[in-house]
């Protein structure tokens, strides 16, 4: 059994040079919003859900980027209004959010 029934990774890397990364689009004050509310609603810890941002998850392009685990689902969102429908559905429902997908073949169901 896992620590977590679900675990986010929001990316938070910080690249030099100018290149694309996921800070460049807020995805700190994101992770941040998504930690509070899923503190606020008691949601986070053992048996629950965890919260984690991360540095480079390597999808730069995609940016910013959160990655789903033990799901491997990798989402790239926008503002609250995104991260609100991955928390409600996909941490805690389990259901994958379609339209926020990098990719289909990264949904569990996928071969």
């Amino acid at each position: 059994m896992n620590f977590y029934t679900r675990h986010i990774f929001f990316c938070n890397n910080v690249r030099v040079n100018g290149k694309q990364c996921c800070s460049q689009f807020g995805a700190k004050n994101l992770y941040r919003y998504a930690k509070d509310q899923c503190r606020d609603s008691a949601m986070l810890g053992e048996g629950r859900i965890g919260v984690s941002e991360s540095r480079c998850l390597g999808r730069c392009e995609n940016g910013p980027v959160a990655v789903v685990y033990p799901d491997n689902v990798w989402y790239q969102y926008i503002d609250e209004e995104d991260v609100d429908e991955i928390i409600s559905k996909h941490l805690i429902s389990g259901e994958v959010v379609d339209r926020l997908l990098i990719n289909k073949k990264s949904t569990p169901e996928s071969p």
